[in-house]
């Protein structure tokens, strides 16, 4: 324990603990298993975990898929916190490759735009909430963001209106990133290039590897349902001190090879690429019904009143649990609970519709933009026991 403000007991104060004034480490040649990086988790199911990477990890990614992307000549813009994976993504490769990176304290719609304009901005990542709220603001279109070759965004679901109004009004490409801290698989959508499979989040990327499981830890055929699982060299070492909770991720196939498991329940189509239906901690069991909350709030969006939308699982005594949305209103609308719930039956089968609606001002999130069900199922849930949380 340090002590920083000031001495407490016999613990060494953080003075007491710095080396001396002038005094440099020695130059050490990491192995590429020696690990770089410690990033937690967020946390939005569980406890987060420390997830460990390594320095051939980091590596691979810098010198093979970025490679292309990136040169001295980027100006990245940074406004996501420093601890995430989701800003190491752009920030790492901007850096690697000799270019610029403007870190912002704060994200701020009008600062983002002003800092854009003024560095000619080349590169930057945000989350599908940051994306909503530029393109929502009414100045947007005063400032000139000509300059941006490419802008990426992951780590929260990103809806096919939003993104083809980025495609519309936002020069540059997008690229979504789907995948996970841990690793495993990495797909990417390049959107500029397939407007028409803006309900997906791409096709895995080069070197990366994409199987479907069942419930059971069986692998399914080409084209069904199930837990979405991959391998690549971009695979977390495992998390910190957590040998059972690896193990709980891990799956081997017939030859021992580690693949990971993303807790996601996707389909991959024809042309290889993956939709997400939604996480398994997630789904809603209605009637005996799987319902995952992904594909409800897909049906939902692009309601002309609703500006975001989360669906969770509330006790019913009928059903065991009942589908809920629970609805942002657009500025200046406001949301009738009976045309959102017909808009919805028009989209998806009788059973995941859902049975209520809620409107709030703003829906919980932390702060890489992922959406905190476990807080909106909270109020419902309280005094009762719910197996999947």
């Amino acid at each position: 324990i340090i002590m920083l403000d000031h001495a407490v007991g016999d613990h060494l104060t953080l003075n007491d603990w710095m080396a001396e004034e002038g005094t440099a480490f020695a130059a050490v040649t990491p192995a590429a298993t020696d690990p770089f990086n410690i990033i937690y988790s967020s946390g939005t199911t569980g406890t987060p975990k420390g997830i460990i990477h390594s320095h051939g990890m980091r590596w691979h990614q810098m010198a093979g898929g970025f490679k292309s992307i990136y040169s001295h000549d980027t100006r990245s813009l940074v406004s996501t916190p420093l601890y995430s994976n989701t800003t190491l993504a752009v920030f790492l490769p901007t850096i690697c490759h000799g270019g610029f990176a403007r870190i912002m304290e704060k994200f701020d719609a009008l600062a983002y735009l002003g800092h854009a304009q003024t560095d000619k901005t080349t590169h930057t990542m945000l989350v599908p909430v940051q994306y909503q709220r530029l393109l929502a603001h009414a100045a947007f279109g005063n400032y000139d963001l000509s300059s941006f070759i490419v802008k990426f965004c992951t780590s929260a679901p990103f809806a096919a209106e939003l993104k083809a109004d980025v495609l519309k009004r936002w020069p540059g490409g997008l690229v979504e990133i789907y995948g996970m801290t841990e690793g495993g698989v990495v797909c990417m959508l390049h959107a500029h290039h397939h407007p028409h499979k803006l309900h997906t989040v791409g096709q895995p990327v080069t070197g990366h590897e994409l199987i479907v499981l069942d419930e059971d830890d069986n692998r399914l055929p080409a084209g069904s349902k199930g837990v979405l699982t991959g391998r690549s060299p971009t695979m977390m070492s495992g998390y910190k001190n957590q040998p059972e909770k690896t193990r709980e991720m891990e799956w081997r196939d017939a030859d021992g090879n580690v693949w990971l498991k993303t807790g996601d329940i996707g389909i991959v189509d024809e042309d290889g690429f993956v939709s997400i239906v939604g996480r398994a901690k997630d789904m809603i069991i209605s009637g005996g019904e799987n319902v995952y909350p992904a594909e409800v709030e897909s049906s939902i969006y692009g309601h002309p009143a609703v500006l975001e939308v989360a669906v969770i699982g509330v006790p019913d005594d009928r059903w065991g649990e009942a589908v809920k949305a629970v609805c942002v209103p657009k500025p200046g609308t406001q949301i009738d609970a009976d045309d959102v719930i017909a808009w919805a039956r028009e989209k998806i089968a009788g059973f995941k519709v859902p049975k209520s609606i809620d409107i709030i001002e703003a829906l919980p999130r932390n702060a890489s933009g992922k959406i905190l069900r476990k807080d909106l199922r909270a109020p419902y849930w309280a005094g009762r026991d719910r197996q999947v949380n």
